[in-house]
């Protein structure tokens, strides 16, 4: 019985003290429409260096992966 208690209690407290995250604001209002001249939808954030940049980073990685997976190969052989 106690156990029963307690489980009640436990999910009460948990069920009150998440309920204050459902207190958050609404999202934001949506940009101007871009054929009245305002901003572009989306944002002005450019996406192609960061796209770039990443391309470069996991072939790098990739490299270093296949670089020391044939070094080690080597080494087992001798």
């Amino acid at each position: 019985m106690k156990k029963g208690i307690k489980h009640i209690l436990l999910s009460l407290s948990f069920i009150l003290l998440t309920s204050t995250a459902m207190l958050a604001q609404g999202p934001p209002d949506p940009p101007e429409d871009p054929g009245d001249g305002g901003g572009p939808v989306g944002g002005g954030a450019p996406i192609g260096s960061g796209i770039g940049i990443l391309l470069i980073l996991g072939a790098a990685y990739g490299g270093r992966k296949l670089y020391r997976a044939f070094n080690q190969e080597e080494k087992l052989e001798e």
